[in-house]
């Protein structure tokens, strides 16, 4: 739990760079809920890290802008009743957020033409369409 958070196989991220927070929780739990502080926050310094390189950085804060506080990430967990089970959690909802936020952008779409036979196909279905509609028309008995 206090090791490095494993982003991706490339990324890891010191525990020296985690900020934790905890408070009451008003999830499940019973009256538990009101002595126990089971809500956890965790908070990674995205613009100022020394784990990422300066591409994935940039990467990073440009994806995860609207959810930046200053440059700083904030996840909370309160799903589960124990504070440790809800570290785990919000552990690995950073992770998932920074693994989307630093994957490669996808491969530029080429646009391309209809083809020939496709226009053909879709003209026919027009005129096909629009003769059975004339058909229900009034015939002017």
């Amino acid at each position: 739990m206090d090791g490095p958070l494993c982003v991706t196989s490339r990324v890891e991220i010191p525990p020296a760079e985690l900020t934790w927070r905890f408070s009451r929780s008003s999830g499940p739990g019973g009256q538990s809920v009101n002595t126990t502080d089971s809500r956890v926050e965790l908070s990674f310094d995205v613009e100022r890290s020394e784990s990422l390189p300066e591409q994935l950085r940039r990467r990073a804060l440009g994806r995860l802008d609207g959810r930046l506080v200053d440059g700083v990430l904030t996840v909370s967990a309160q799903e589960e009743r124990s504070q440790l089970r809800n570290r785990a959690v919000a552990r690995e909802k950073l992770a998932q957020t920074l693994r989307e936020a630093l994957a490669p952008p996808p491969p530029v779409r080429r646009p391309t033409k209809p083809s020939r036979a496709s226009q053909q196909r879709r003209i026919d279905e027009k005129k096909r369409r629009g003769s059975i509609k004339r058909l229900r028309g009034d015939r002017g008995d």
